[in-house]
């Protein structure tokens, strides 16, 4: 059974989505501040993280940055706040998706199975790829650069794992969406942009110029071998 660790200061929003997810059959902790966030999650991780971005103590900016610096934890961004820089915001400090608020309780459970099914499946793969120093290592869901690990949200890693999967195919940005986000993410075409930005920072010796990840006009992104 899951477990899935609900983040919201609304005590009846976090009783709303417990009840519903109990329902659906998982198994549900929750905190209602930031700072009592990351204590459980330092005490058990869960298979994902319902997250509030609105909280006291510690925003929920901030706790999913802190969260991806040391667990490889599935996050869903629940907010109130709803402009594209918000979305972009939220996606770029690791979230896994964003449902803002109201929303359907049924429709976030539906969310949550399928970033859950999404984390499995890359935890179900085994095959290193190996380019140059760069190590990408779906099994143990990290990503190695010159033998020391790269800190990779989970949709950063998702990316370059699907990109590493085919060397030398170019992916639209529709394709990499829909494999590495799912077909049920209202994600902006942009964020994959952003991602594969943040991406080149964290592996590329000169971004500007990428070795790996190499832009394909008027397509997407490939990754390249040599």
């Amino acid at each position: 059974m899951a477990e899935i660790l609900v983040v919201d200061d609304d005590r009846k929003t976090v009783d709303l989505i417990k009840l519903y997810l109990e329902h659906a059959g998982f198994g549900v902790r929750v905190a209602h501040d930031g700072e009592r966030a990351l204590e459980l999650v330092g005490e058990r991780a869960p298979d994902l993280v319902v997250l509030d971005l609105m909280l006291p103590k510690l925003d929920g900016l901030d706790v999913c940055r802190a969260l991806q610096a040391v667990k490889f934890v599935p996050v869903i961004m629940l907010t109130a706040r709803t402009t594209e820089g918000d979305k972009l915001d939220g996606l770029d400090c690791g979230a896994d998706d964003y449902v803002t608020k109201p929303f359907s309780p049924r429709e976030l459970v539906a969310r949550v199975r399928a970033v859950l099914r999404r984390a499995r499946a890359v935890a179900g793969e085994t095959a290193e790829v190996r380019a140059g120093d760069l190590v990408v290592d779906p099994h143990l869901q990290e990503a190695r650069l010159r033998g020391e690990r790269i800190r990779l949200t989970p949709r950063e890693f998702n990316l370059l794992r699907i990109l590493s999967s085919e060397p030398g195919r170019p992916f639209t940005r529709m394709a990499l969406m829909e494999r590495a986000f799912g077909y049920d993410s209202d994600s902006l075409e942009r964020t994959v942009d952003v991602h594969i930005a943040n991406l080149r920072r964290k592996i590329e010796a000169d971004p500007a110029h990428p070795r790996y990840l190499v832009t394909v006009q008027g397509i997407g992104y490939k990754f390249v071998m040599e």
